[in-house]
């Protein structure tokens, strides 16, 4: 089977820029598109579906426009269209078995930064077994890049440099699936790797009995030597990757979306297993994907 990647679309603004994003991305890879749209018969249609349409005619047409669009911007991108009947977020997820990536829109949580998640994609960066990136409507190519020169869009000089790509990284869990990610899109953007590691001081018995944060210099040059030991061979790896380490005692959620400001993809990991609570995408990855300003991919690992 083909590589590809996967974009699944569902008509509002906020998909389309997913697909164009995943357009931009399957060809950074040199793999082909797969746009996939998931609809379910429903006995009262959505007010989108015109009164002149099925809700099947709908499904076809959204698809349509949005391959359409791809092949538009993208000739010489190999694109596929799939149609699938039933549950947005079953179809969504037995498509993207072979898949590298999964991308998908959300829509931004009005004037403020970040995404509101729906039931759909929550539920599917949750179950994914694969990474997942959420795209927000109004991302563009432009929007990846840093500002050019006197007013010069980033379109017009494709090789204006590339915004960061920022890692949050959990040193009692640095797991290579996450790294990897994070290297390998620096890597084909030609951007620089951010990497953001937080840590909370444990507490001391402090006068009368308080309890006081144990931090000092001593501390935090721990968890720098820590985050350093762990990106070494990612960085012998991938040597043409320019990385940056911040090592800062606080929330890693809280650092992780100061870092993303002004960036062009935040990476964090999800623990791929279910608890008593259900599958759950992790306290920190879910306040990332609710304020970041920019996409967010959402890797599983052990």
């Amino acid at each position: 089977m083909l590589r590809h990647v996967i974009a699944g679309v569902d008509g509002p603004a906020e998909s389309l820029s997913a697909v164009h994003w995943a357009a931009r991305e399957a060809l950074r890879r040199g793999v082909s598109l797969r746009i996939v749209h998931a609809w379910q018969w429903h006995p009262r249609p959505a007010a989108s579906v015109p009164a002149d349409r099925t809700q099947g005619e709908w499904a076809e047409e959204t698809l349509d426009r949005a391959v359409a669009g791809v092949r538009a911007a993208h000739p010489g991108l190999q694109v596929v269209d799939q149609l699938v009947s039933g549950s947005a977020t079953a179809g969504l997820l037995a498509a993207a078995k072979d898949a590298e990536l999964l991308v998908l829109g959300s829509r931004g949580l009005g004037g403020v930064a970040g995404f509101l998640l729906g039931s759909v994609s929550q539920r599917v960066v949750a179950r994914s077994s694969l990474p997942v990136v959420l795209v927000r409507a109004g991302e563009t190519f432009a929007g990846e890049h840093l500002p050019a020169a006197d007013g010069v869009s980033p379109e017009e000089i494709p090789e204006s440099p590339y915004r960061d790509v920022v890692l949050g990284l959990d040193t009692r869990r640095p797991c290579d699936e996450l790294i990897e990610f994070a290297f390998a899109s620096a890597r084909r953007c030609g951007a620089p790797l951010h990497v953001v590691h937080a840590f909370r001081a444990a507490s001391v018995d402090g006068p009368e009995g308080r309890r006081a944060p144990a931090f000092g210099p001593e501390l935090l040059a721990a968890h720098e030597h820590t985050v350093v030991a762990a990106l070494r061979p990612w960085s012998e790896k991938f040597p043409e990757v320019s990385v940056t380490e911040t090592v800062a005692e606080g929330r890693a959620a809280t650092e992780v979306v100061r870092a993303a400001t002004g960036a062009a993809l935040v990476v964090v990991g999800r623990r791929a297993r279910d608890s008593r609570l259900g599958t759950r995408i992790g306290p920190v990855a879910h306040a990332v994907l609710h304020h970041a300003g920019c996409p967010v991919a959402v890797v599983p690992h052990a």
